[in-house]
């Protein structure tokens, strides 16, 4: 199963189609999806994507983008899990606090709730994925020498086989913590995006980092 994963549109969506030319078996948005609003081009967006997405906000995302992404075609994956043949996503939306007080941010406590419920009644299946605007804390999440990602998320993290994030655009990349893979593929305003490739046993996941 070949998973398309997006993040950080901040609004511009010019670039969907030669998203869509990648072969993939579904989508998967990891928050950001407008700058700030507005929320009316959600359904729209969503409308031309062909094959299953699945979407959490990020911070930039006005709260009443939730609304919008239940209308839509996509799956609202905030605080919910769906599963996907091999594969079982988990969602969480926004982003622990910032210094810049945007308009979807949870506390600490508020992200371990949400984890909390969605860690206790998610089937697990081959592979198990975190679908989360925000980073756990230590794994591509550093500015200017501070970890900034989510302490809740961290601690949550060997719940699942794969972290899929976004939010700090300098830090697009692969890594590993804690013995799972983390990965934030770009912005998706400049092109950029991950292919995340599940093979039929448990662990094999292989990610590539490309752009349109």
């Amino acid at each position: 199963m070949d998973v398309l994963l997006i993040a950080d549109l901040h609004g511009n969506y010019g670039k969907l189609e030669s998203f869509l030319d990648v072969r993939a078996d579904a989508m998967i948005i990891a928050g950001d999806i407008t700058n700030f609003g507005p929320i009316d081009a959600v359904g729209g967006l969503f409308s031309r994507i062909d094959i299953p997405c699945l979407a959490v906000p990020g911070n930039c995302d006005p709260r009443d983008i939730l609304d919008a992404l239940e209308r839509s075609d996509a799956v609202s994956l905030h605080g919910s899990h769906i599963s996907l043949g091999p594969v079982t996503f988990a969602g969480l939306g926004g982003s622990n606090p910032t210094p810049f007080q945007t308009p979807c941010e949870l506390s600490e406590e508020e992200i371990d709730s949400v984890l909390s419920g969605v860690v206790e009644t998610m089937d697990r299946t081959v592979h198990n994925v975190l679908l989360s605007h925000c980073p756990p804390q230590g794994a591509l999440d550093e500015i200017d020498g501070v970890h900034v990602g989510s302490t809740a998320v961290r601690r949550h993290l060997k719940a699942f086989d794969l972290v899929c994030c976004a939010h700090i655009h300098e830090h697009r990349g692969v890594t590993e913590l804690d013995g799972v893979k983390v990965v934030n593929p770009g912005m998706a305003s400049e092109g950029q995006y991950a292919l995340i490739h599940f093979g039929i046993e448990p662990k094999d996941i292989q990610i590539e980092l490309s752009a349109v």
